[in-house]
């Protein structure tokens, strides 16, 4: 397999654009049969999946994969022999080879573990300059937010969680070892810090892109109204989580510029890109996303998915092909205004867990989003996390306004949830005030309102 460096992506990327419908798909066509193909010969795991697939396969005759049985075979899976996980976990220990080159040859990234043991990837040389360079062509949404940013200098800071091996910091980190000099154009502060060393960094550094997570974000407005904060951004880019409209709306307002996001993971880059109508339009030259149900049967367009299938076509050394990504979507075919003729997505709009009460032998599942809204309607509560434990036993962090009693405030809450609660039919809770603060994830760095622990 042939190395791509950077500036072929970036042609490859124009190309693209300019393609007709029908050069597009025999693109999109030949880069599967070349990932599978490559993959079949090369990657033990794949061969014996693989074993009674013909060359003319089509897609959905290629049975899907996830991160547990992957992580399972891991030294079968990835296609260079030389790996192997046990090499790459001692590898993993000293936290001062997050950005570092694994044998001279792969960055390592892993997932925060949200969803089970976390997933550990390799990029190659070409897996990187893929993802910079689509990056790099399609990330802005408006051209004029990209020459505002060269003219403060490109000085970008991202807040994202580190102490590990995570796609954001590792990323920078690895672009700051391989060019010390940009540390004075781009840097990272770390989503665990407390917010006022958050905002002296930020302060310090003055950046002109704003980066992290929506959670973390939105706990910077206070900051930046009160005079805490006293930053201009010409563009913030969030990521890692859902952006809501109205977070999107306040970010914006307070801060003066644009706001916008995009939908990325570890195994598969940026997947897709935000439009300026707000349409996740997919990188589909590069990656193939298949919405499907529980039982990997696709989803009509219009309709929501309980999960994505997703293919990655540039990463040679660790193949994701049909790999199950739980994220809910909703995938689009019909134009958009923004003129990008690539297939578009609707995201879930949900960041927090969906909670589960069972009562009289029934299971009884509450969104997040209501329990939210009655919370915030106490005005008294500066923070809050509900957390939900076993037996329907559910505990409250609270943080309330100066003057406020947190006893008092607590009541004031319980008679809220249950009464909320109750019209859902759930009347049997008990409900704790917590010692601790509300808190963010220990190792991802998000920040979550409702939290279910089941």
């Amino acid at each position: 397999m042939k190395k791509i460096g950077l500036l072929k992506v970036v042609r490859l990327c124009s190309q693209y654009k300019k393609m007709s419908e029908g050069e597009k798909e025999k693109i999109r066509a030949e880069r599967l049969s070349n990932m599978v193909r490559y993959a079949k010969m090369n990657s033990p795991y794949y061969q014996k999946l693989y074993e009674h697939m013909g060359p003319d396969f089509k897609l959905e005759d290629l049975p899907p994969t996830n991160k547990t049985d992957l992580m399972a075979h891991f030294d079968d899976w990835l296609t260079d022999e030389t790996v192997k996980l046990a090499l790459v976990n001692e590898f993993m220990i000293d936290l001062d080879n997050v950005g570092r080159k694994f044998k001279g040859k792969y960055v390592i990234y892993t997932t925060s573990g949200s969803t089970g043991n976390p997933l550990v990837t390799l990029c190659d040389e070409t897996t990187s300059n893929v993802m910079g360079g689509i990056n790099m062509m399609r990330s802005f949404a408006r051209k004029k937010d990209i020459k505002a940013l060269i003219k403060r200098g490109g000085k970008s800071m991202g807040i994202f969680a580190t102490g590990g091996f995570y796609l954001g910091n590792s990323s920078v980190r690895q672009r700051l070892l391989a060019m010390p000099w940009k540390k004075r154009q781009m840097a990272v502060t770390s989503a665990l810090y407390p917010i006022p060393q958050i905002v002296a960094e930020l302060n310090a550094f003055q950046p002109a892109m704003l980066g992290g997570y929506p959670t973390i974000l939105e706990l910077l407005i206070d900051e930046q109204k009160s005079g805490r904060l006293n930053i201009n951004p010409v563009i913030i880019m969030t990521g890692g989580e859902y952006l809501s409209s109205e977070l999107r709306e306040k970010l914006s307002e307070v801060f003066g510029c644009y706001v916008q996001t995009s939908y990325a993971c570890t195994e598969g880059g940026t997947i897709a890109c935000e439009c300026t109508e707000n349409h996740f339009h997919i990188n589909d030259d590069w990656v193939i996303v298949e919405p499907v149900d529980k039982n990997n049967q696709p989803v009509a367009d219009g309709m929501q998915s309980d999960k994505i299938l997703l293919t990655n076509l540039f990463n040679y050394t660790q193949p994701f092909i049909r790999y199950e990504v739980t994220d809910r979507v909703v995938m689009h075919h019909q134009p958009c205004a923004c003129g990008n003729p690539s297939p578009w997505l609707t995201l879930e709009g949900r960041t927090d867990d969906v909670l589960t009460f069972r009562e009289n032998g029934s299971v009884i599942k509450i969104a997040p989003l209501p329990i939210y809204a009655t919370l915030k309607e106490i005005h008294e509560i500066q923070k809050f996390q509900l957390v939900a434990h076993k037996d329907n036993q559910l505990e409250l962090r609270l943080e309330t306004i100066e003057g406020a009693q947190k006893n008092e405030v607590f009541e004031i809450a319980c008679e809220k949830l249950r009464t909320f609660f109750s019209i859902h039919g759930v009347t049997q809770t008990e409900i704790i005030l917590s010692d601790e603060k509300p808190k963010q994830h220990p190792l991802s760095g998000k920040f979550k309102h409702i939290i279910n622990t089941e």
